[in-house]
């Protein structure tokens, strides 16, 4: 006979092979069994006895513990000598010599959680992505990247002449909590000045060939930014991709730098403009493309909508938030201060996560409504924890770039948002990131809605408080109940 569906804690264990209360497999083409006791008796109890114990949790520390060999031969040699009549309860599959690999696991109810995801073809371990600016800014630091781990890196954005980029010290400026200038308190603001790549376009090109040389799974991703000149788009994607690179992102967003030369913000707040690039681009390009949107714009859907039916197959939001840092109130001059002067920068950090949130939503939602399953979105914006990703994906974001908490926290901060993430998808059961991607976009509405609803819910709470509507809605069944309903004390 089949076995309880609960069994003793110490006996709950997953087999891979097998299914039911006391093993379980996903096997695409024969049928779900139980194991029966006779079997659990004469081949799983004894594959434990082996090891000399009958916890799994003794077997090892974790409480996940994988088998990959030997166990389908034990299996096999207590069905010859045991007696028990195996042969009528396990699948066909298992006899085959093919199947040599089990997995034995200690479960509470879940595996864990698989973080890796596919976006536009590009599979990633996991779908945290170094956000093009420092942390992506030569070959050793996008190394140390993908040695803690990162899902993807984009690069510090690269253009045909690095001569013209001059950067000034400082050019960062914080916020924190408590009074302005406080050198104590969280840091929830950062403003940066800094410009794109100043090193030569040939030495990047050389090291994003290095990086594909030495890590030819993983995803290196080049960001590009250019005047408006055709051809000069055109010279720059043909010498980018010939460094093996995995994607473009285009950076029509930078807030601050060479508007007068039509670059970054300049062409993502002009659709008209934008639109034209995208051409360029997408007609030469032969990797997928994402356009970076600027958040310095009324309505950011109608550049995203620009870029996406212009070949894009994707979108990135948000960049940087123009802003002024603060005044130093003892000296009177602008944060960050260059030789008592300072430039309008772009906002990051913690304090900007609510409008990255409402930004990437309303793309969300636009794509959704308007365009396939096969366009990504990128969240980006004050992502420091598991919590903070999960929010983008939420409302649809196939991955989560990070930049700024990287140069608070440091590249290890990959591994805090892994395991966060996972208890996140633990604690609702989601297996995969897809399980719960844009799970929460259908919640958003008009504020007309939302006072028709809120009025029916009120409706309907009168209605419960005031009992029967009518003699006719009195039943037999629940007359006491339907007495007590219209009783005032």
């Amino acid at each position: 006979m089949a076995l309880p569906m609960k069994p003793p804690p110490d006996l709950a264990v997953y087999v891979e092979g097998l299914d039911g209360p006391r093993g379980k497999v996903t096997d695409q083409i024969k049928p779900r069994q139980l194991i029966t006791d006779s079997v659990y008796s004469s081949c799983v109890r004894p594959f434990f006895s082996h090891f000399r114990t009958t916890h799994l949790d003794s077997i090892a520390s974790s409480t996940r513990f994988f088998f990959f060999y030997g166990f389908s031969q034990f299996l096999s040699h207590q069905r010859q000598t045991s007696g028990g009549d195996f042969r009528s309860v396990r699948r066909q599959s298992l006899a085959r010599p093919s199947r040599v690999g089990f997995r034995v696991f200690a479960s509470e109810g879940q595996a864990e959680p698989d973080l890796s995801v596919t976006v536009n073809g590009l599979h990633m371990p996991n779908p945290f992505v170094i956000g093009s600016g420092p942390p992506g800014t030569n070959y050793t630091v996008m190394k140390r990247a993908f040695d803690e781990g990162w899902g993807a890196v984009i690069a510090k954005t690269v253009s045909l002449d690095a001569a013209k980029v001059i950067n000034v010290t400082p050019r960062y400026a914080r916020l924190r909590v408590g009074a302005n200038g406080s050198a104590k308190g969280q840091i929830i603001g950062w403003e940066n000045i800094e410009l794109i790549s100043d090193r030569p376009l040939e030495t990047m090109l050389k090291e994003f060939k290095q990086l594909k040389e030495e890590y030819p799974d993983r995803i290196l991703i080049a960001s590009i930014m250019e005047e408006y000149d055709k051809a000069a788009w055109e010279e720059l994607i043909d010498r980018v991709e010939q460094t093996g690179i995995d994607a473009l992102e285009i950076n029509f967003s930078c807030p601050h730098g060479m508007p007068e030369r039509k670059m970054g913000a300049a062409v993502g707040q002009d659709c008209a403009l934008l639109e034209e690039v995208c051409g360029w681009i997408n007609a030469k390009a032969t990797v997928p493309v994402w356009a970076k949107m600027t958040p310095n714009i009324t309505d950011i859907t109608q550049p995203a909508r620009v870029a996406l039916s212009s070949g894009c197959e994707g979108v990135s939001a948000i960049n940087t938030i123009m802003s002024v840092m603060g005044i130093n109130l003892n000296t009177l001059r602008p944060e960050p201060c260059v030789e008592g002067y300072s430039t309008p920068g772009g906002y990051s950090c913690k304090a900007v996560h609510p409008i990255a949130l409402g930004k990437v939503m309303s793309i969300a939602k636009m794509m959704k409504a308007e365009f396939g399953e096969d366009y990504s979105l990128s969240g980006i914006g004050g992502v420091e924890t598991g919590g903070d990703a999960a929010e983008f994906i939420l409302l649809g974001a196939n991955t989560v770039q990070v930049c700024t908490g990287v140069m608070m926290h440091g590249y290890g901060l990959v591994k805090k948002l892994c395991s966060e993430l996972k208890d996140f998808m633990k604690m609702h059961n989601f297996s995969s990131i897809e399980d719960f991607r844009g799970a929460s976009l259908e919640y958003f509405t008009t504020h007309t809605d939302l006072v028709q609803r809120q009025q029916e819910a009120i409706r309907q709470r009168k209605a419960i408080r005031q009992g029967l509507q009518s003699d006719k809605d009195w039943t037999g069944d629940g007359f006491v109940k339907e007495s007590e309903s219209m009783v005032s004390n």
